[in-house]
């Protein structure tokens, strides 16, 4: 009898989860124990399925996979984590990367890749896609392991970085407050603490950054 090992795809798209599990689903010694569409489930699914591996998307509502790993990973670090983003800037991967991933795949990834990458991790090794591992190879080269420890993007919360990604979105105050379950004043106050910390001054400004750091794919 095959040893199956349990994965949890984690993805705020519907048809992309459908279509990772109709391609993961080829192995017989692979088993899809659950979905999540935002990091809070994928944190409460990770408690109560144990899943060997997450495949885990980075930009989603409520709670980004960012949040996401690094909670499960201080909770659960014998959990394998594989993020699953279209974000190749250095920076971005290696703030991924500080945030406790096995592994980094490209959305654009073939299946074999993918399996490649999905087998990889689950036997303890890191995967990085060919397309950004020279990226971060550079970066440790020059010695930029380690992205500044305080900076703007580190001081937002992660409430913050949730208003910031539904302004980034287009949603205005009255969404945002829906949305998040929350006042209108309560975001104003966010929106107003954003553009401090951020050194940003209206919402073109915002929306540009949200969509620089992956909160937003245009």
């Amino acid at each position: 009898m095959v040893d199956k090992k349990k994965l949890l795809i984690v993805d705020d798209h519907t048809i992309l989860r459908e279509g990772l599990k109709a391609l993961l689903l080829t192995s017989t010694d692979l088993e899809i124990v659950g979905e999540a569409d935002d990091g809070r489930k994928a944190v409460h699914l990770a408690e109560t399925l144990s899943p060997d591996l997450i495949l885990m998307d980075l930009s989603m509502p409520r709670m980004d996979g960012m949040e996401a790993v690094r909670e499960i990973k201080k909770k659960w670090p014998d959990i394998k984590v594989l993020a699953l983003t279209v974000h190749k800037t250095e920076e971005y991967v290696l703030m991924t990367l500080q945030a406790g991933v096995d592994g980094y795949l490209l959305k654009d990834a073939t299946h074999q890749e993918m399996m490649t990458a999905v087998r990889s991790v689950l036997v303890g090794k890191r995967y990085l896609s060919p397309g950004i591992s020279e990226k971060v190879i550079e970066g440790y080269l020059n010695g930029k392991q380690t992205v500044k420890t305080r900076s703007s993007w580190d001081s937002l919360t992660s409430r913050e970085r949730e208003v910031l990604k539904l302004i980034g979105e287009g949603y205005k105050n009255k969404g945002i407050a829906d949305q998040l379950n929350i006042s209108p004043k309560t975001v104003e106050k966010h929106r107003a603490n954003l553009m401090e910390k951020l050194n940003l001054h209206n919402t073109s400004e915002l929306t540009a950054y949200a969509i620089e750091k992956g909160l937003v794919v245009k």
